[in-house]
């Protein structure tokens, strides 16, 4: 009788939540007050976190910038201070836990308070296919889109919990979500990011933590020059799906944030190819995948990453 019971709530509690996040699509929900937050963003020193600074910062944040090229991460600061803003600068490399670790009681201790708002951001691409690629490159791939979620989120979600108030922001990609050829290292460090995330938002759920909140970012390809040469089907690029503009992607980061959004595909198109994923046969996403030329979309980013290469070496 309780099984029955439960089951039925569990049917209720399923449709609305699909009513309730139907409605949202129309009717966005209000926004939440971050003025004041501590947010610390790793991979701050250029594409979408040095956007990200600038987005906290409007929102009265203050941001604690987290990179491995304190030239850049300083740029950042400049932006954000040049806005009115505060900001923190510290170089760390996100891929060594003992400096995550030493690096998040520096901050703790440099400003009096506890970080807040998490945003994962750090992210890179080998750009080699897997047989040409050095095995320090495909390491250095996962240590920085994977393993180094474990240590930031080690050093800082504690102080969150015991607070119970936070969020960590996870930048992923949609690549995390439903993959592509010769990208096998981003592929696999994403899928193994969205993993990571979603176990750690079932785990605050499951252990009641209501305070601390959860957002998954999965954008498409993003026009920061990190695929510099991807290129898909002319006529889908030109009319569904070009290079997601860099401050448009992160204001629609931004708007699932300030909403406790818990996933966020950008664009929403992208929904369609992780849902067909897992309802239609294989065979048939391939031929999608031939059509839309997803497929070798890959192969002239990872050309124009050889002849950078051998250009570079031409001029040494």
């Amino acid at each position: 009788m309780i099984f029955l019971m439960d089951l039925q709530m569990m049917v209720l509690d399923v449709i609305y939540f699909i009513i309730r996040n139907s409605i949202r699509i129309i009717l966005r929900p209000r926004t939440k007050p971050i003025d004041g937050e501590l947010v610390l963003i790793t991979g701050a020193g250029g594409g979408l976190g040095q956007i990200f600074a600038q987005e906290f910062t409007k929102h009265g944040a203050e941001v604690v910038l987290w990179d491995i090229n304190s030239s850049s991460n300083e740029q950042t600061a400049k932006l954000v201070r040049e806005k009115g803003g505060k900001a923190y600068t510290y170089t760390v490399d996100v891929t060594n836990r003992e400096d995550v670790y030493r690096s998040a009681e520096l901050v703790r201790r440099d400003l009096g308070r506890d970080v807040t708002m998490l945003v994962n951001n750090a992210g890179v691409v080998a750009g080699e296919r897997m047989f040409d690629c050095p095995d320090e490159m495909i390491e250095r791939t996962m240590k920085v889109n994977c393993h180094a979620l474990f240590w930031t989120v080690k050093a800082f979600l504690p102080q969150m919990k015991a607070q119970n108030h936070g969020h960590v922001v996870t930048i992923a990609s949609v690549l995390g979500l439903f993959s592509t050829a010769c990208v096998e290292d981003y592929c696999a460090s994403k899928f193994a990011a969205v993993g990571f995330h979603e176990s750690l938002a079932h785990e605050l759920l499951a252990e009641e933590i209501d305070g601390v909140k959860t957002t998954l970012v999965c954008p498409y390809i993003v026009d920061t020059g990190m695929f510099e040469g991807c290129k898909i089907r002319e006529e889908v690029e030109l009319f569904l799906l070009p290079p997601l503009d860099p401050q448009y992607c992160v204001e629609q980061a931004m708007n699932a944030i300030l909403v406790d959004q818990p996933l966020v595909c950008i664009p929403r198109l992208t929904y369609l190819p992780f849902l067909s994923r897992a309802l239609l046969p294989w065979e048939s996403n391939v031929v999608t995948y031939r059509f839309m030329g997803s497929d070798k979309c890959m192969y002239p980013f990872i050309e124009a990453k050889r002849q950078l290469l051998n250009s570079a070496i031409k001029v040494e």
